[in-house]
């Protein structure tokens, strides 16, 4: 089960990408992945430049590619009602608690970099990666 902290910092090899090439293979991830993956390309684009135009095309060809072959996409009005519940509890962001509902849902380790989505997931008993 993997965030988009993760497939973003996989797929745009930012810093420590390669600790997480042994958990990329076949993985889930709800829907809301695409939307923060096409976001982060347009902010490495468009925002801090980091990404030419042409690089960017690239990006988004592998990534489509990658869920293609990779990921099993949960649509997130599955797991929305849940996700509500917790953000409200943990006061997470809906969209973290998107990817700790889906854990929750499908009782598979959560694969995140972002610190305050992974305490939240362990507060509630979730293992998590890396």
């Amino acid at each position: 089960m993997v965030d988009a902290s993760a497939v973003i910092a996989f797929l745009l090899r930012e810093e420590g990408w390669e600790a997480l090439v042994p958990y990329m293979k076949q993985t889930i991830s709800v829907d809301h992945v695409v939307k923060e993956f096409y976001n982060a390309v347009w902010k490495a684009t468009y925002l801090t430049k980091t990404l030419d135009r042409e690089s960017a095309r690239s990006v988004i060809k592998l990534f489509n590619t990658y869920l293609k072959k990779n990921v099993v996409l949960v649509p997130e009005a599955k797991h929305i009602d849940e996700a509500f519940n917790i953000a409200l509890e943990k006061g997470v962001p809906i969209y973290d608690a998107l990817y700790i509902a889906l854990a929750i849902g499908e009782r598979a380790p959560l694969l995140t970099l972002d610190e305050k989505q992974r305490s939240t997931a362990l507060e509630l008993g979730i293992r998590v990666l890396p």
